[in-house]
């Protein structure tokens, strides 16, 4: 029996959403940042081309394929990166149209990643000009409840939701954005109890919260914590994941460092962070990064912050596959239970980071899956 749970993010910024249709025209998609990417330098390898098209994945028959590939190549589940802003949601049609009904879904157990962070016009970013802020991250106690209310209902009594022993996976990606927007630490924590007991009292079960933390910021907007361990105690939070190696990792190498060297500072990370934090710690693996495809193709690339920065070279399958068996190593140790991976990610197209087949390596990275963490 599989004893490993593999667990992909998934991006779901690959359909028509109304949100993006009003900043960047109708029927607009990150199949546009990523058909028009070229090459930034010698030797850079872009465009990327996805192997099955420019799908639309709120179509369930399209789902269906995906789910079948993921399913058939050891994946347990994907987290998809989840949306809901002060005033409602954003990129949701994957997952409530083309994921929910999908014939096939039964295969396939989703988890939700409540992504709050800024929404910031990157799409493409220009080199000398900040990204416009399109919406805050932060929401109210009246959104969260909201918001929360929405996936007891939605998501919560579907039989394919993820369950991390018996408590419903609900992980949050920017925990000091939402402390600021909920008004601190101790308004945070009792906002937290009462969504436990609104999900038991609807017959849902416990509730398990998944923090996600990282020490390098990104984006614009993001927040690092000084004191892990008192603020997880202190939110009652349940565990610690990551999302990409490049929270974690400088690239010290422009335009490209080797995916080597990241992914042996990555390793390592993942025994600090378990003996650095109280909370239970599941590793991430990461497939790969470029966010080259999110930069205005006409601009100067030089080093000047996301997404103009260095990016992996060499993050062949080969490579992705030692990743993983260092990974399966890390948990056969016996002291990570349960035995949780996660990687980034299933369709970050646009960041270079996705296990979806392309027109040069096909299912490798995928199959790369299937040799370390299948039956």
């Amino acid at each position: 029996m599989n004893t490993y749970d593999v667990a992909a993010y998934y991006y779901p910024a690959y359909h028509a959403d109304s949100r993006s249709e009003s900043w960047h025209g109708k029927g607009w998609t990150e199949w546009d940042l990523l058909r028009t990417a070229r090459p930034r330098f010698k030797g850079h390898a872009q465009p990327k081309v996805p192997l099955w098209g420019y799908e639309d994945e709120a179509l369930p028959s399209v789902m269906e394929k995906k789910i079948a590939a993921a399913a058939d190549h050891a994946l347990s589940a994907w987290i998809f990166d989840w949306y809901w802003y002060e005033d409602g949601q954003h990129l949701h049609r994957c997952l409530d149209e083309g994921f929910l009904n999908a014939p096939n879904r039964d295969r396939m157990k989703f988890a939700i990643m409540w992504a709050n962070h800024d929404m910031i016009d990157i799409h493409p970013a220009k080199r000398s000009t900040p990204g416009k802020l399109l919406i805050p991250g932060e929401v109210s106690e009246k959104a969260f409840v909201a918001a929360t209310d929405h996936c007891i209902r939605r998501y919560f009594n579907q039989p394919n939701y993820w369950r991390m022993k018996g408590g419903l996976y609900f992980s949050i990606y920017e925990v000091m954005r939402m402390v600021k927007g909920l008004g601190g630490v101790d308004a945070t924590r009792r906002i937290f109890d009462q969504f436990r007991d609104r999900v038991r009292k609807a017959g849902c079960g416990e509730l398990h919260l998944n923090a996600v933390l990282w020490g390098i910021q990104i984006l614009p907007s993001e927040q690092t914590i000084k004191d892990p361990n008192r603020l997880m105690d202190a939110l009652g939070f349940d565990s610690i994941s990551s999302y990409v190696w490049v929270h974690h990792q400088g690239f010290p190498k422009f335009p490209e460092t080797p995916y080597s060297d990241i992914r042996e500072r990555s390793v390592a990370d993942w025994k600090k962070f378990r003996a650095q934090y109280q909370k239970p710690y599941y590793p991430n693996v990461t497939m790969g990064w470029d966010a080259s495809p999110r930069t205005t193709q006409s601009d100067p690339f030089e080093p000047v912050g996301y997404p103009f920065m260095a990016m992996m070279s060499n993050n062949t399958p080969q490579e992705f596959e030692t990743a993983l068996r260092q990974a399966k190593a890390f948990l056969d140790e016996g002291r990570t239970d349960p035995k949780i991976v996660s990687i980034n990610a299933w369709n970050e197209w646009t960041e270079g980071s996705y296990l979806e087949p392309d027109t040069v390596h096909g299912m490798a990275y995928l199959e790369a899956i299937r040799r370390v963490f299948g039956k």
